[in-house]
């Protein structure tokens, strides 16, 4: 098994970041395959027909994502880290994967290949500028099926970085990466054992390590950057829960309303009341109103984290929030 080792500089550095570009290969992994998650099946079906029949005309991108999806290795000209904290662009990000030299893309598929479990070819790999033609179908997809939807999953990675921080600052780092990823997991006091493949140990730079969530895969996978910046790509928690609003829930909005219950309910996860209203779509007015009620009726509690208070539901509030479910 690989092992990631930290110093204790590297350790106290480490830190969450954002890659729209994770979040986009992420997605364009899911698009090109049969849907296998109940939680992705609406937003797969309006988009995996028109993803499909782009890949049909474009020999380079179907060999491309065909690869992607069935392999342990993602090449490190896609899996890069993201640079620019949680305020990556997916510009940024892609003018590197543009910039890759052609004999670095075909090694990095090559080695993608030989980690595939299934056969490949690199026929496919015809013509020259390699990298600006992957960063040009990432754009594409981008720009097609993520955009429309990225101040939603913003939102929830958002959530996501907040419920692991106060993780980080009350228990330390290895409560915070606690079920981040089934093949990931803390070993001692100073490594971060990643997958289940031999390999050798890595050493971290004194930069620290990067945790970036994406909101669709369900997998995670390790980027790496020259020569000791490494990120792991992990599932942000609860897409599953903000992507499935099918089932009704009279009794709890009956109760206490229907804005104070989606609160109640989006609350599953802690959030701030800024997370909140980017979720919920309502002003910061409203659901600073709702939260004062709800906390009054000792269904919520709000924790100071830096700067910011992110609230959760107390023991009353989930009993409420469980009967639900009955």
């Amino acid at each position: 098994m690989v092992l990631l080792r930290l110093s204790p500089m590297a350790l106290s550095r480490s830190r969450f970041a954002l890659s729209p570009l994770a979040e986009t290969l992420g997605s364009m992994i899911v698009l090109g395959k049969p849907c296998s998650d109940p939680w992705l099946a609406r937003w797969h079906g309006r988009h995996h027909p028109a993803f499909a029949a782009t890949l049909d005309t474009d020999p380079f991108a179907k060999g491309l994502v065909t690869l992607f999806g069935s392999t342990k290795w993602l090449p490190e000209f896609v899996a890069m880290p993201p640079s620019g904290g949680m305020r990556t662009t997916l510009t940024s990000e892609l003018e590197k994967v543009a910039r890759v030299p052609d004999e670095e893309v075909r090694a990095g598929l090559a080695k993608s290949v030989s980690h595939s479990w299934k056969r490949h070819d690199l026929s496919w790999l015809d013509g020259h500028e390699w990298g600006a033609r992957t960063a040009d179908l990432l754009r594409r997809v981008w720009d097609t099926h993520i955009s429309p939807d990225w101040p939603r999953r913003r939102a929830l990675l958002e959530r996501d970085v907040t419920y692991r921080a106060g993780l980080l600052a009350a228990y330390g780092w290895p409560r915070a990466l606690a079920h981040m990823s089934r093949r990931s997991a803390w070993v001692g006091t100073d490594a971060i054992r990643f997958g289940n493949r031999p390999g050798p140990d890595r050493v971290v730079g004194d930069e620290g390590m990067l945790f970036v969530p994406v909101s669709v895969a369900s997998g995670t996978w390790l980027c790496a950057a020259p020569p000791d910046k490494y990120a792991q790509v992990y599932p942000a928690r609860g897409y599953a829960a903000t992507t499935d609003r099918s089932r009704p829930h009279h009794a709890l909005e009956q109760l206490i309303g229907t804005g104070r219950a989606a609160i109640l309910r989006a609350l599953e996860h802690p959030a701030t009341s800024s997370e909140l209203a980017a979720h919920l779509n309502r002003s910061l007015g409203t659901i600073g109103g709702h939260l004062g009620v709800l906390r009054d009726a000792d269904l919520i509690a709000g924790t100071r984290v830096g700067r910011r208070v992110v609230y959760r539901r107390t023991e009353s509030g989930d009993l409420l929030a469980g009967q639900r479910e009955s």
